[in-house]
């Protein structure tokens, strides 16, 4: 089953279960989906096509988390998070702190990289790597802390 059938079907249950805000954010994530189809006219998506909408919304929910806590709105803020949530459980696992090291000392041996001005090619090489099983944030700091250390 590919990923935006599991998005449909799980759109689905929660109308059964009556789940108004899982219904309402998968809803999203399919009203999103359907619209890049439109826009690129394909018949069909990958999961890795799906992945990069999710991993899009995630991050205008997580910036919206960190605006509305600035404001004072908690309320809002915590609805967000909910909504977070429920989009995670579409990403691949995460990769530990480890094996996002690991591939960045991989990487800077296979560039050649020797100080922290080599980091485009570095972080190219752990992006591939990860291939979305990492946070972008996290990757970055990573590599300019091993950068720094050469």
């Amino acid at each position: 089953m590919t990923l935006e059938e599991q998005i449909n079907k799980d759109y689905i249950q929660a109308m059964k279960e009556r789940n108004t805000v899982k219904s309402g954010t998968v809803n999203y994530l399919r009203a999103m989906i359907k619209q890049v189809k439109v826009d690129t006219r394909a018949e069909a998506m990958s999961d890795a096509d799906v992945i990069a909408i999710i991993k899009k919304q995630i991050k205008q929910r997580q910036d919206s988390i960190e605006q509305f806590e600035k404001g004072g709105r908690a309320d809002l803020a915590d609805k967000e998070k909910v909504e977070l949530a429920i989009m995670k459980v579409y990403l691949p696992a995460e990769m530990a702190v480890d094996e996002i090291q690991a591939l960045i000392v991989e990487a800077i041996k296979e560039s050649g990289a020797s100080s922290v001005k080599d980091i485009g090619a570095v972080m190219k090489l752990v992006r591939d790597k990860a291939a979305g099983r990492a946070d972008g944030k996290l990757m970055s700091e990573l590599v300019k802390e091993k950068l720094a250390s050469l």
